[in-house]
């Protein structure tokens, strides 16, 4: 066989590939995974008998039952009341994010990243509010909170689930439970308290125009209900007084040029505004809001998470899932951007909604809806009975870990199917809790990062990078590995990242005479750091919009946190495996 087809440049041509999809953003990544398993099958890299082998491997598994555990505590209310509990409502700014921040990182050590954010979120918002703070003086402290606690156990993040994984099949047993929590605690800490002592105010000011709600912008529709009889110029003006502007309308669903076409009545306005809806309402009489407003009757503004089951549907899906009891009001910047009205789009992820209804209702429905309230007017009750019993079941499944030497697959695969057997969640929850896009990028990245190490080219690649560090320190070393999975994650994600640099630094390892768990725990610290971007961990996205964030403000205050974690870890490992 020639050197072109030789099954090492194979796997290597399509793992590239695969990056550069990934890295494209263009094609989902469960779809970029499913493509470079057919492709590697098709290759001969991967036997069609083990193809899909992956949907059967005990980190799968793992993930899929954590997700519906983890869900399960958040919509008990029990993590997020206890979270609350420890705020102290004296201290001041920098110590109670500080509080807060620990709280996050616990709770993204044995959850959910985005749940432990949508927990604690509210609270964020609340602390900011109280001290006078914009909101983005603490939302992207916070996510950079959760994303560090995900990596101190095994279950924090699928990717420390992987490289266990890809550790057992290569030395014959994966990580214990607290294997990594030594170097990645250490990472946590001085990590939070970069964040809470000086992170925070590297960040601009700009988000300031937050803090009052009645300054945020909306996007929402009024009805001419009659003639109004006036021209654009008149109607230019009397918005301006509410703080307001038209920037498109409607007839029969079609966009239509207006003075030229008229105001008729059925016409809908699109207005971008600084004041509430129904406000300005008022200064137009003769055109309406669909809905009537009661003065006492609280509005949340929300931003829908990843995973929510929303996603893909129409704004009008909210009233009809909450039977009438929630509806919205006004939509966020990407209606105005779009200029489209929000009954005529679909939500994303990320989207800001503005939703009235009772308080009580409020927080029910965005638990169930993965949405992350960043004003929150009422808080969730802690349902008791139940809360005890899944906080008791969860603990029951570590200490079966830790203590019986249970396997995380079964440990939390029996954890779940209690909880479901005892319906201490809505029945409809245990799947809809599971991200399926991340099992089936997990399942088919399997087999394909197996691949490239049957291959020969996790080797080769290995090789070339020991000859790089020959003759260089340890901590050189560590830190370089590291350094190169931080920055593939920033395009991948990071269970990706995990699974082609998990094998690389087994090899590396090899070549450098130093203990597997010296590369490997660097690779997992590494495939959960990234600071620098809003894209490449969902966390990061998740806060952009409502802490009125930009691009570079990640680098701001990542750089910073990014080196911080590279040396820390660099260090910690020489003295633990030197």
């Amino acid at each position: 066989m020639t050197l072109a087809l030789s099954p090492a440049v194979m796997s290597g041509a399509i793992l590239l590939f695969t990056l550069v999809l990934f890295a494209s953003e263009r094609v989902r990544h469960d779809l970029v995974a499913v493509l470079a398993l057919l492709a590697s099958v098709a290759a001969g890299l991967v036997q069609p008998k083990d193809a899909l082998s992956g949907f059967a491997d005990p980190a799968v598994i793992a993930v899929a039952a954590v997700l519906v555990v983890g869900r399960a505590l958040e919509l008990t209310g029990v993590a997020g009341a206890t979270t609350a509990r420890l705020m102290p409502h004296r201290a001041t700014f920098p110590l109670r994010m500080g509080v807060l921040l620990v709280a996050g990182a616990f709770l993204s050590a044995f959850m959910n990243n985005i749940a432990a954010l949508v927990i604690t979120m509210p609270i964020a918002t609340e602390i900011a509010r109280s001290s006078r703070k914009p909101p983005g003086a603490i939302l992207m402290p916070l996510a950079f909170a959760t994303i560090l606690g995900g990596m101190t156990t095994l279950i924090g993040t699928p990717a420390n689930l992987i490289i266990s994984s890809v550790r057992e099949r290569e030395l014959g047993s994966g990580f214990g439970f607290f294997a990594m929590t030594p170097v990645a605690s250490v990472v946590t800490v001085l990590g939070i308290t970069y964040v809470a002592v000086l992170g925070w105010r590297l960040l601009p000011e700009r988000s300031k125009v937050e803090q009052t709600r009645r300054r945020i912008w909306m996007t929402f529709e009024l009805t001419v209900r009659e003639r109004p009889g006036i021209e654009r110029k008149e109607l230019g003006e009397i918005l301006r007084k509410t703080g307001s502007r038209l920037i498109g309308q409607y007839r029969d669903g079609r966009r239509i040029d207006w003075p030229t076409a008229g105001l008729e009545p059925g016409d809908r306005l699109l207005l971008l505004s600084r004041t509430d809806p129904w406000l300005v309402d008022v200064t137009l009489p003769w055109a309406s809001s669909e809905h009537v407003h009661a003065t006492d009757t609280p509005v949340a503004r929300v931003s829908v998470a990843h995973g929510s089951p929303l996603i893909g549907r129409g704004y009008g899906a909210i009233p009809y899932l909450s039977e009438r009891r929630l509806h919205v009001v006004a939509a966020g910047p990407r209606a105005a951007m779009e200029r489209t009205p929000p009954g005529l789009m679909e939500i994303r992820a990320g989207d800001q909604l503005f939703i009235e209804g009772n308080g009580e209702e409020i927080a029910r429905f965005a638990g169930q809806m993965r949405l992350l309230e960043i004003d929150r007017f009422d808080r969730q009750n802690v349902r008791n009975g139940k809360a005890y019993g899944v906080a008791g079941i969860f603990i029951a499944a570590i200490l079966a870990i830790v203590l019986g030497g249970a396997s995380p697959a079964i440990s939390f695969l029996a954890a779940a199917a209690t909880i479901a057997g005892l319906r201490l969640v809505p029945a409809k929850e245990v799947y809809a809790s599971i991200d399926w896009s991340i099992v089936v990028l997990l399942a088919a990245m399997i087999p394909v990062g197996g691949s490239f190490e049957s291959s020969g080219a996790a080797a080769i690649a290995a090789d070339w990078l020991g000859e790089v560090l020959a003759g260089q320190s340890l901590q050189i070393a560590i830190g370089t590995m590291c350094l190169v999975t931080m920055i593939l994650s920033i395009f991948l994600n990071n269970v990706a990242t995990a699974l082609v640099m998990a094998p690389l630094g087994i090899r590396l390892a090899e070549l450098l005479h130093v203990s597997p768990d010296t590369m490997l725990l660097a690779v997992l610290i590494g495939a959960s750091s990234d600071f620098l971007t809003p894209i490449g961990h969902q966390n990061n996205l998740l806060v952009m919009g409502p802490g009125g964030y930009r691009f570079g403000d990640y680098i701001r205050m990542g750089a910073a946190m990014s080196t911080l974690v590279v040396v820390v870890t660099a260090l910690f490992l020489a003295r633990q495996f030197g």
